[in-house]
């Protein structure tokens, strides 16, 4: 399969704290890649440093084929991110930010379409503020799609949506998948991560402390559940530099 995302020998440190600590990784066409860890394991900066906005130490990092700081422009129409603390104006009306953000793209898709197949169809001429926050959460991943990626990143993309809604988010990202998307992301629902990802990277103190498959993460662990493995590989209660 084709190689969507590189990382090799990522390294990146603020002062004396090594945030990413040699972390290499790969994900192929069409396939879900989680990014595990708990709070301050090093998610953020990776992610950072993968899209360009961090510069590491040492390693490499290619997307599509192209250096995410050399060539930003041309990875800009072909990559969506959504983050959790997306910063988008309160007073500026979902429709209008959804036809802005389309207008920056050659090739966007239909943003009324999307609204409408996550839920949001009717809230085009409601105010970004006046959303609740599953909306919001839901119109940030609309706004990921918009560009009409080839890959996407999603950080804690269910985060403030009920049970109901998080499935039908699930369905729609996994429809997405068989039509060839490629979807980084990051969750702290393990239930979400069994039920999307082909892959996963657990991360602690910014090394990788587990590479492979859910189903791989029980079997090299003495767990019988996915989440209490990703408790023993992970050592959640370690909480300092929560938000690296």
């Amino acid at each position: 399969m084709q190689e969507v995302i590189k990382v090799e020998q990522l390294t990146k440190s603020y002062g004396a704290l090594r945030a990413v600590d040699g972390l290499s990784l790969s994900v192929a066409r069409g396939m879900v890649f989680g990014l595990l860890g708990a709070n301050g394991a090093g998610k953020s900066t990776t992610i950072e440093c993968m899209l360009g906005t961090k510069k590491p130490e040492k390693g490499s990092v290619t997307i599509l084929g192209s250096s995410p700081t050399a060539d930003r422009k041309a990875l800009f129409e072909k990559t969506g991110v959504q983050f959790q603390e997306s910063n988008y104006q309160e007073q500026i009306r979902v429709a209008e930010l959804c036809e802005v953000t389309a207008s920056l793209y050659r090739n966007a898709s239909d943003p009324a379409a999307l609204l409408q197949r996550f839920g949001i169809g009717d809230k085009g001429k409601s105010l970004v503020k006046d959303l609740s926050g599953g909306q919001r959460q839901r119109l940030f991943i609309v706004l990921a799609l918009i560009p009409n990626p080839e890959v996407v990143f999603l950080d804690e993309l269910t985060t403030g949506l009920d049970a109901k809604a998080r499935r039908e988010v699930w369905k729609i990202l996994s429809d997405l998948k068989e039509k060839g998307l490629t979807i980084f992301l990051t969750s702290h629902f393990m239930d979400e991560v069994e039920a999307l990802c082909d892959r996963i990277c657990i991360l602690k103190k910014g090394k990788s402390v587990f590479y492979g498959t859910v189903s791989e993460a029980v079997e090299n662990s003495p767990c019988e559940k996915f989440e209490d493995a990703y408790l023993w590989y992970t050592d959640e209660e370690e909480t300092a530099h929560e938000n690296i």
